[in-house]
């Protein structure tokens, strides 16, 4: 059955990290893109990003981390939406992510990271592609 409704999609800033022109940026190609953005702003806590995507009833979460924090940030993350029972949600990081921590982020369970000069379209395909069906709980 064909999905009747935008995709959405919240991108967070999380930590300490001040730099959101990436952010900015790519909020801007996924609402051009047809998709609906919750953009949370900066120094977002792990608590208030899941948080607001479950409140919002995403199926994205969009991370942008440029401070090195990742490692810390993304499995608590990826622990509070296991424990919310929300791990339909699709997790992308994107930033300065070093490639000897890819593996780690993935087997927390991000499900891509998008480095600099990625192409804003290969973030709108992929996200299109990979989105999971939304359950509804009872």
């Amino acid at each position: 059955m064909a999905r009747t409704s935008p995709i959405r999609v919240l991108v967070a800033k999380p930590g300490l990290d001040g730099h959101d022109r990436g952010a900015k940026i790519i909020a801007r190609a996924l609402r051009d893109a047809g998709m609906e953005v919750i953009y949370t702003g900066l120094r977002q806590t792990p608590e208030m990003i899941v948080s607001a995507a479950i409140q919002e009833d995403v199926d994205c979460i969009g991370l942008s981390i440029l401070s090195g924090a990742h490692t810390v940030i993304v499995p608590r993350i990826t622990q509070l939406l296991r424990e919310q029972h929300a791990e339909d949600i699709l997790v992308v990081l994107g930033g300065m992510i070093p490639d000897q921590d890819a593996e780690a982020m993935r087997a927390s369970g991000v499900a891509a990271i998008f480095g600099p000069g990625t192409p804003l379209d290969t973030t709108v395909d992929f996200i299109r592609n990979n989105i999971k069906p939304r359950t509804i709980a009872l």
